[in-house]
């Protein structure tokens, strides 16, 4: 047997590494399309800029806001409000005064009256204040406490409208060319609206499948070989992923090939042929195409049978580079015509000149006896 890697034909489609339609994030009239059909992008590159003045206007209220916020708690410049003590607020540390003063007072109206030296409604007074004082230090250090919140709160909106204002302009996310864009300037589009689709193509896949018989020998690694109309050469590339499940209409096996496409000259959706290499140490019988004759639906080969070129039907499998499978007809050993289109059914003698022939006064058909020629020059070919 020769070897005859087991090799499975399909057909399949290429298709791109990404391909993502462009939305918006955040709703807006079109100030600028910066980009056209069939143009090359990177990361970070912009598509669309949506006009700003509102997200700009919008920044600046909050960021009014936040300084609002910092200066009612005694923060100034870029001074960070993590720092800040709720206790050395000035509204706090206000209240906190009144308070020691009023605790003050009540110690000396304790000394007082115990002295007798004022009455129990003048130090219920004094109690009473020393109360209202400890009241307001706490109602102010819960007031802080409040506005410290609101300045982290007005942080987290004026991230948002600043994120707002980047998002007015649409940037590609990663690197790709413009399959389309879908909008004009001066249009409207809401959030999430798509504004242009981008597509990578570098690497590029194929997309195929195998029937069931062929499922459990189908693995990654295996080398593939895919053929496209725009190229004369085949792209030789391997097996990079395969479904976990047969689809169940079509009974077949899913498989995607990675292809690199450095300088994107393979086109998305095109059509492809790929030849799965499943075994490539597989051996089998195979014999020159030459060597096969078919006629009226059926295969048949010259064998010599006893010395006889006789016709032999066989079963023939794959047909590559000019060889054909057999599967059945033929064993390894017997042989052959080459050439099936000069065989005729005759005794295999020795070869004889045209001369010899004339010389001898036999009325013998030339072409049969150098068809026995053939087969006598031919009778040494084996199955390889």
């Amino acid at each position: 047997p020769q070897s005859w890697p087991t090799i499975v034909r399909c057909q399949g489609t290429l298709f791109a590494d990404e391909d993502s339609a462009i939305g918006a994030r955040v709703a807006g009239r079109v100030a600028k399309v910066h980009v056209e059909l069939g143009d090359t992008v990177k990361a970070g590159d912009p598509l669309v800029s949506l006009e700003s003045d509102e997200f700009e206007l919008l920044v600046s209220q909050v960021e009014a806001q936040l300084n609002q916020a910092r200066s009612a708690v005694g923060l100034t410049g870029d001074e960070a409000n993590d720092s800040l003590d709720p206790e050395n607020s000035p509204p706090v540390r206000q209240e906190r005064a009144i308070w020691d003063e009023a605790k003050a007072s009540l110690e000396r109206a304790t000394n007082l009256k115990k002295q007798g030296a004022i009455s129990q409604g003048e130090f219920d007074i004094v109690a009473s204040a020393q109360r209202v004082a400890e009241a307001r230090y706490a109602a102010a250090l819960n007031a802080v406490r409040e506005k410290i919140a609101m300045i982290a709160v007005k942080r987290v909106e004026l991230s948002l409208a600043q994120q707002r204002l980047a998002d007015a302009i649409i940037r590609a996310p990663f690197d790709g060319r413009v399959l389309n864009r879908r909008i004009a300037p001066g249009g409207y589009i809401s959030a999430g609206d798509a504004v242009a689709t981008l597509v990578r193509t570098n690497p590029i896949w194929f997309r195929g499948s195998l029937p069931e018989r062929y499922a459990s020998r189908l693995q990654t690694g295996l080398e593939i070989q895919i053929r496209i109309t725009a190229s004369d050469q085949p792209l030789v590339a391997e097996v990079t992923r395969i479904s976990p499940s047969l689809d169940m209409a079509s009974r077949s096996l899913s498989f995607e090939v990675k292809i690199d496409n450095p300088q994107q000259q393979i086109r998305a959706g095109v059509f492809a042929s790929a030849e799965v290499v499943l075994d490539p140490e597989a051996k089998s019988l195979v014999i020159p195409e030459s060597a096969v004759m078919a006629f009226a639906g059926s295969e048949k080969v010259w064998k010599l049978v006893d010395g006889i070129a006789q016709q032999l039907e066989i079963s023939s499998g794959v047909r590559r580079d000019g060889f054909v499978e057999v599967v059945e007809g033929l064993a390894l050993g017997d042989e052959i015509l080459m050439d099936a289109s000069i065989g005729r059914v005759a005794k295999v003698t020795s070869p004889k000149t045209e001369k010899e022939i004339a010389d001898s006064g036999q009325s013998v058909d030339l072409h049969a006896e150098l068809a026995v020629e053939e087969v006598e020059t031919l009778a040494d070919v084996r199955l390889p």
